[in-house]
């Protein structure tokens, strides 16, 4: 990654990356919220489970290049490539931190 990222955020871009499903749901609290896609997933089980139907749903590779902070969350703007429809996409992520986990995360076009 050519950006310095909060730890936590990239251990989630590097387990993205391997398509590793568990290893993304252990970047958030128990309780996390991710909005992705119109849809709302909450706690650990619902997120790991979000990941591992997106990877094996599309194959993809997501590459952060921008960071900013807006309104007290953490703006990683990304480039998609996959086999999904309208690839390729800028997506922006929006992460809310609790100490070192991810708390909420929302992606955006």
């Amino acid at each position: 990654m050519s950006i310095e990222l909060p730890k936590v955020i990239e251990t989630y871009f590097s387990a993205d990356k391997k398509g590793n499903a568990q290893a993304i749901s252990e970047c958030f609290t128990e309780d996390a919220t991710v909005i992705d896609e119109g849809n709302t997933y909450t706690g650990r089980d619902a997120i790991r489970q979000w990941m591992a139907n997106a990877s094996t749903k599309y194959t993809y590779t997501v590459e952060p290049f921008s960071m900013t902070e807006e309104d007290g969350r953490i703006v990683i703007t990304s480039h998609l490539v996959g086999n999904f429809p309208g690839s390729p996409v800028d997506l922006r992520y929006f992460f809310v931190l609790s100490g070192d986990k991810v708390a909420e995360l929302e992606i955006v076009p």
